[in-house]
């Protein structure tokens, strides 16, 4: 989106707490990625380091990263031919911490066995939260999106700019017309 930025690499546990709430996990685990990442400036640098979370919710329960092709094809038979929510939080930690949150609502098509298998084979989802990607070859999976596709893929864009916006670090200059 124009924004300069650079990476850097964080080792935060992100496995939920036994009665986290959905909502409270991804805050919480952005939150540490951001505080994480303006530990590790070096020193005296102090730039705002942005951090995000994003886990699927069906049926109640967080579903992480599948632990491989057996537990992927469960989870993908789990989101069949429902509606799931997709929860992201973006935290900035700088000066001061501001944190966003974004839901949408995704429903899937109803998928066969051989579908599941299909995809798993690509590699695509061995690594991603509900065990698809939007973004990629999971996009055959999904009947809709409620809310913001960018927030199914992992980082809400909106969100992102709302608060760099409202923490001054971004100004959109335009010229009206």
């Amino acid at each position: 989106i124009g924004i300069g930025f650079g990476l850097l690499a964080v080792d935060v546990d992100e496995t939920p707490r036994a009665g986290e709430a959905a909502e409270v996990f991804v805050e919480r685990v952005a939150l540490d990625k951001a505080r994480a990442g303006r530990a590790r400036m070096p020193a005296g640098r102090t730039l705002p380091v942005l951090g995000a979370d994003t886990c699927v919710v069906a049926s109640g329960n967080i579903m992480g990263k599948p632990r491989g092709r057996e537990h992927a094809l469960e989870m993908l038979q789990l989101l069949s031919g429902t509606t799931h929510e997709v929860l992201s939080a973006v935290a900035l930690a700088g000066d001061r911490e501001a944190l966003r949150v974004q839901a949408s609502r995704v429903t899937f098509r109803t998928l066969s066995t051989a579908e599941c298998a299909a995809y798993w084979d690509t590699g695509e989802p061995a690594d991603k939260a509900g065990a698809y990607a939007i973004q990629g070859i999971g996009t055959f999976l999904v009947k809709s999106v409620n809310g913001s596709y960018t927030n199914v893929v992992g980082l809400p864009l909106c969100e992102v700019v709302d608060v760099l916006i409202k923490e001054g670090l971004v100004e959109l200059n335009r010229e009206d017309h």
